[in-house]
């Protein structure tokens, strides 16, 4: 199958894409946030939730991808991250243009709205996403000047076993921009996981849970029910996860409600101290 399209793909892959494959959540928010919905053809099997994804082809996820439906449909441009390059490499072989994309960290929200937009055709525009979420950014964390403390923050990914942040993923710099610290100041990777008596060492006033974490379940346990901000019952879940686990545009909705969560635990804090 895969050769019938070589030619055709080939010639595609020099001009504008028109048949856009997403293999990450926050790559098909990306595409979106740049108006290229009408140019998507599939999707990854965890962009159901995604407005302007709804009722595509689901091609793939972190695990797998399904190459010959790519092709099938005539797919010019898959966009994914570096760790599914092997998973794509079938593509690549038959002619299909393929970006891999890092998103870690907080700069690479703004690289890959660029990189996208440039293999896209739309740089300018994509330029002008980025400069309007860096200007939306900038007046949100400005509003954190007046914070009185700023409190020491914990993100809970997973609690059994406990997975968080390090300093190195862009939800951290998202803590650090909202005017919280990040309790967690040494972590090899991005997102990893971590110890009950790191945790417990770590005494975060605050923690962030997804809602898929399930952090209920583990409150009245060790070492959860001895950290201050269980105590104090600052234990914040967002409306939605994606606002803060995916490295989109979104992203600002992820730090403005991160702000309206801190700002009474940072001048309580100061006023009780």
């Amino acid at each position: 199958m895969f050769q019938v399209f070589r030619g055709a793909l080939l010639v595609a892959s020099v001009l504008a894409p028109h048949r856009i494959v997403s293999l990450l959540p926050s790559l098909t928010e990306d595409i979106c946030a740049l108006g290229l919905q009408a140019r998507l053809v599939a999707v990854s099997a965890y962009s159901r939730d995604i407005p302007c994804a709804k009722g595509l082809p689901r091609v793939g996820d972190y695990q797998s991808v399904d190459n010959e439906r790519i092709v099938a449909l005539h797919a010019d441009l898959v966009i994914g991250l570096p760790s599914q390059a092997e998973l794509v490499a079938p593509l690549r072989a038959v002619g299909v243009r393929v970006l891999l994309l890092h998103d870690e960290s907080y700069s690479d929200i703004f690289l890959d709205i660029a990189r996208i937009g440039a293999a896209a055709g739309v740089r300018q525009r994509a330029a002008r996403l980025v400069a309007d979420l860096q200007r939306q950014a900038a007046k949100l964390h400005a509003r954190t000047l007046a914070f009185r403390t700023h409190p020491r923050v914990f993100v809970a990914l997973s609690v059994e076993p406990i997975w968080t942040v390090g300093p190195q993923s862009y939800i951290a710099h998202m803590i650090e921009l909202a005017g919280g610290r990040l309790a967690v100041r040494e972590l090899a990777q991005p997102y990893a996981m971590f110890s009950p008596e790191r945790l417990l060492a770590a005494r975060p006033k605050v923690i962030v849970a997804t809602r898929d974490s399930e952090i209920e379940s583990v409150l009245a346990k060790a070492p959860w029910r001895d950290l201050p901000a269980v105590r104090l019952h600052h234990i914040l879940i967002p409306p939605n996860d994606d606002i803060l686990v995916h490295p989109s545009p979104r992203f600002i909705e992820g730090l403005r409600w991160l702000i309206q969560q801190f700002q009474p635990i940072a001048n309580r804090s100061a006023r009780s101290s």
